[in-house]
Formats: C-alpha cells, structure tokens, sequence
C-alpha cells in the first residue's frame, strides 16, 4: 500500500523536467549577463585603446611604470620614456591606462 502510492507520486511527465531545470538555466542566463558579458566588453575597450596608443600619449603600464611614448613599433612594442634619456621597450598589452596629453591626472577620493 505505501509502494503504490510513493509510484503514484512519481509519474508526473514530461512538465516536471522542465521545471527542475528552469532555475539550472536561469543560473546560466545571469552568470552570463553579470560576469562573462562585462568582461568581453572590458577587452574589446583594452584592445582598442592598445591600437590607437601614438607617440606623444603618456602611458600606465600595468607594471606601474608612468613614461611617455617616443616610438610605436608594428611589432606591438612601445619605446617609453620614463625619465630624462632613459627608455624602455614595453609590450603594447602591458598597457594598463592611456594618459593623452593636456588630460588631468585622475583623482582618488
């Protein structure tokens, strides 16, 4: 008698599995538009500030190494001037922030 009725229970078809499903599904939705979505919006920014970097713009590496830029090399390195006739070859992807000029020096509060 107790069988029975645990069986009767179980045979709801097909509607069932969609329900138990739906949450896995919604996890996926907001893991994608709150995590994934934002972070290949953040590169697609990163990579076009890297291709329009030009000589003149004073740079942030993500070293923390503030220089100017003296060559742009097609190679995708930088020759950077971080203080009076010193220079260094930097990788442009090392770019943490691009400083053009007469752009003030963002302030931290």
């Amino acid at each position: 008698m107790l069988i029975s009725s645990a069986y009767a229970q179980g045979s709801g078809g097909g509607n069932d599995l969609l329900i138990q499903l739906m949450p896995i599904l919604a996890m996926f939705v907001i893991f994608y538009l709150l995590l994934l979505r934002p972070q290949q919006q953040r590169m697609k920014q990163h990579r076009e500030m890297v291709a329009n970097i030009k000589r003149g713009d004073t740079v942030v590496t993500s070293g923390g190494i503030i220089g100017k830029v003296t060559r742009v090399k097609d190679d995708g390195e930088l020759e950077v001037e971080i203080a009076d006739n010193t220079r260094v070859r930097v990788i442009k992807s090392t770019v943490a922030e691009v400083r053009v000029k007469g752009e003030p020096v963002k302030e931290t509060a």
